[in-house]
């Protein structure tokens, strides 16, 4: 029988319309190729922003008098910073940075007014934290220009001799936690959360939806095994593989790339154990939404994404707009980030970490409660 190798139209019009149907029924898919490049479009175009403003920032005034108000304000005219905060000294900003409430601590020393008309040219002092460059770089070299034009409007008159041949005052910058702005410090960390969010959540929802899509979910029907069994002995095995994946972090940071351990183990140990739980859940919770694997590795990527761009990993967290910042606080990568940044490179303690940890284990706690409910809905 010779075979017919001429194109039909009709056939070829048959097999397209095959393809937009199968589209169409595979809801999550479409909306993935339509959602994907809006999202990415959204952050990359609004929320992302590598040069950021309105930077949180203490001010200690020792000093009230003319001088020492008028650098307050030449600081927040430069946009780069804002002042949101007044600690009555340094062991009250010490804290503050330590909790990442303020990124930058100005120290006016109260014999700054005295010291500045004698002609003694008094410095001022510019804490920032360092754990992230990229947010602080412009920001510093915007403080370090600051002494030639904050008192320009003062310095007349009689005192303009003051300010005659050099600068009034001098700007002491101190990097606090990376003094060397080095960018590893600050990636490297990150990394962890990174990679244990993408890994264990798409594991664990490919894990969990291959059973069903084979059939073997159905020995489970026909034991007396509890949902709260059925889960945790799923997900205690990916338990260990974050641990693994941790520990070579780690070894890596510590040996290639000198990243220090300034605080303790054992609560980065527990800190993530509990943000393991938390990916583990939502992969589990995928798990009940998706009817196969390909939509389950489709549902962790779209939460991966935002994840990776929204949480301060990449890009500076203040740097962007209100309501990415929001969105970005309801990530448990976001605060995990900032629990490994801490006890890594500050030596942060439970004072410190817990503000970050108890967001994670709230999310802990919804994504377990969803995907328990959905799986016994499953089961039945």
């Amino acid at each position: 029988m010779k075979a017919n190798w001429d194109f039909s139209r009709a056939r070829f019009k048959a097999i397209l319309m095959k393809e937009f149907i199968q589209m169409l029924r595979d809801k999550l898919t479409f909306a993935m190729m339509v959602g994907i490049p809006i999202m990415q479009l959204i952050m990359f175009g609004y929320a992302i922003n590598s040069d950021p403003h309105a930077l949180p920032t203490a001010v200690i005034v020792g000093d009230t008098g003319t001088f020492g108000r008028s650098i307050v304000t030449a600081m927040e005219n430069c946009a780069y910073f804002r002042v949101v905060a007044w600690p009555d000294g340094p062991d009250q900003a010490e804290e503050m940075i330590a909790r990442g409430e303020v990124l930058f601590v100005v120290d006016i020393p109260p014999d700054f007014s005295r010291r500045l008309l004698r002609g003694e040219n008094p410095a001022i002092l510019v804490e920032a934290d360092a754990t992230d460059p990229v947010a602080t770089g412009n920001a510093l070299s915007a403080m370090a220009q600051l002494n030639l034009t904050a008192l320009q409007h003062d310095l007349i008159g009689p005192l303009q001799s003051l300010n005659a041949k050099e600068p009034p005052f001098e700007v002491r910058v101190h990097r606090r936690y990376n003094p060397e702005g080095k960018t590893d410090y600050n990636i490297v960390p990150g990394l962890m959360g990174t990679i244990l969010t993408m890994t264990l959540t798409m594991m664990t929802a490919a894990a969990i939806t291959r059973e069903f899509e084979r059939g073997t979910m159905e020995n489970l029907l026909a034991t007396p095994a509890l949902p709260l069994e059925v889960m945790t002995g799923k997900i205690i095995p990916f338990v260990f593989v974050g641990f693994v994946q941790v520990g070579v972090i780690l070894f890596t940071a510590a040996v290639l790339f000198q990243v220090p351990v300034v605080g303790s183990l054992a609560l980065l140990a527990l800190s993530v154990l509990i943000f393991i739980a938390a990916n583990l859940a939502l992969g589990f919770t995928f798990s009940t939404l998706a009817s196969n694997q390909m939509q389950a590795m489709q549902m962790s990527f779209l939460f991966f994404l935002p994840s990776m761009l929204l949480s301060g990993f990449l890009f500076p967290f203040r740097g962007m707009p209100e309501w990415a910042q929001t969105l970005g606080q309801l990530l448990p990568l976001t605060h995990f980030v900032r629990i490994v940044r801490g006890i890594l490179l500050k030596g942060n303690g439970w004072a410190e970490v817990w503000p970050q940890l108890w967001p994670i284990l709230l999310f802990l706690g919804a994504m377990t409660g969803i995907a328990l409910r959905r799986f016994r809905q499953t089961l039945d």
